[in-house]
């Protein structure tokens, strides 16, 4: 018997525009709601599920840590915290990680490492160069660095010590500096997942890079959306063979369960000390064993590398399918991190592709955003692009 969906709740806020399914269960990368209709994945809950749904592997792992312990406080040692971090700083060849729950508190944790390294400096008022598009959370601070309006506005005088450029535009970069000695970070996403999609060139990151290290500046990267594989290496910057002073992760770090980290290195490795930040359920057994193990069976099912060729397949049918479509703006991203913009806005893409079986997201009010569970098969790719042309087709025509 079909169940009705509420279309709200009195008892929730109304702080989400949602979709009328409610999923129930999962394998792979299929879903089922609480009627049974099955739903293919492109979504991920985000770019958070990134072993799929109910994965062999992960499942039995959680359920022993379940049974040994969920949370003990940061008055304690965690060892699994001691292993996450290796983990990550290997991949990263930086030095240490502070845990938190979520991206947000990461960006939030980042912007006070800088300016708290501007500060030991004896800057008075530091101020982080930040970008158009960009998206970075929603607490105050992380809301001051994020570009979107319609997160912003309504929320009275925002946090200043920002300054606003271009990407991929190193002139402007430089003129937007020149003379500033208050300059103490840069901070960007290698593709700026909320904000559409938008990839920064190797040559500008490196270009980036090279003026942090003339300037004194901390390079911060917000990997938050794509890193942990997504993009085919663990972190987006790879790519641009460049290393940051301090980088944020969440979404995919622990396959669903909620993780927030901070990756630092030299200088920046060093500033925050006893007392000058913490989280009371950061870096929780349940959490580290869920990233733990979801970098474990990345590596033993070779994810990283599914992540390249799958998405490459993924982009080069929905270019050989979309591109021609007029109104069709471009296919972009890498990876398992693709965005297909259109010439017109397409929210109402999102209930229509559930309707037909299919879970995606709309962002930048343009673009199509594809963040599937690096688990996809090249079959499965093709059924994304089956499942979406027609729905590109209709909207583009009318």
């Amino acid at each position: 018997m079909t169940q009705p969906i509420q279309a709200s709740s009195p008892h929730v806020m109304p702080t989400y525009g949602r979709v009328p399914i409610a999923l129930e269960r999962g394998r792979g990368c299929r879903v089922w709601d609480v009627n049974g209709k099955e739903y293919l994945d492109a979504l991920a809950g985000i770019a958070v599920n990134t072993l799929g749904h109910n994965h062999p592997k992960l499942v039995p792992a959680l359920q022993d840590q379940v049974a040994k312990l969920i949370h003990t406080s940061n008055y304690y040692h965690v060892p699994g915290q001691e292993q996450l971090a290796q983990l990550l700083t290997e991949r990263a060849r930086m030095d240490n990680v502070f845990f938190c729950n979520t991206g947000l508190e990461a960006n939030e944790a980042a912007i006070k490492i800088a300016r708290k390294y501007g500060v030991d400096k004896g800057i008075t008022l530091p101020q982080i160069v930040v970008y158009d598009h960009a998206f970075h959370g929603r607490s105050f601070a992380t809301m001051s660095a994020t570009a979107n309006l319609k997160v912003r506005n309504g929320f009275g005088p925002l946090l200043d010590g920002f300054i606003r450029v271009a990407p991929n535009d190193f002139d402007a970069l430089v003129a937007a500096t020149q003379g500033n000695n208050d300059v103490v970070a840069v901070m960007m996403e290698p593709i700026q997942g909320e904000g559409g999609l938008h990839p920064m060139r190797a040559e500008y990151l490196k270009q980036v890079r090279a003026l942090c290290d003339e300037k004194g500046w901390l390079l911060i990267m917000d990997e938050v959306q794509a890193g942990m594989g997504r993009t085919g290496k663990w972190f987006g910057h790879q790519w641009a063979d460049i290393v940051p002073d301090v980088m944020t992760l969440a979404k995919g770090l622990g396959s669903g369960v909620p993780v927030g980290a901070v990756v630092a290195r030299g200088a920046a490795a060093q500033v925050l000390q006893a007392g000058n930040h913490g989280s009371t359920f950061g870096g929780n057994p349940l959490a580290m064993r869920a990233g733990v193990e979801t970098i474990r069976i990345m590596e033993e099912d070779g994810l990283l590398d599914n992540a390249t060729q799958v998405g490459a397949h993924l982009k080069a049918r929905l270019q050989a399918e979309l591109g021609n479509i007029p109104g069709v703006v471009e296919v972009r991203g890498q990876g398992l991190i693709i965005g297909v913009e259109l010439n017109r806005s397409c929210g109402e893409l999102i209930g229509q592709a559930a309707e037909a079986g299919l879970l995606l997201s709309v962002t930048s009010d343009t673009v199509i955003r594809l963040v599937p569970p690096l688990i996809l098969t090249t079959a499965e790719a093709d059924e994304v692009v089956a499942r979406l042309k027609p729905l590109v087709q209709a909207l583009l025509s009318t």
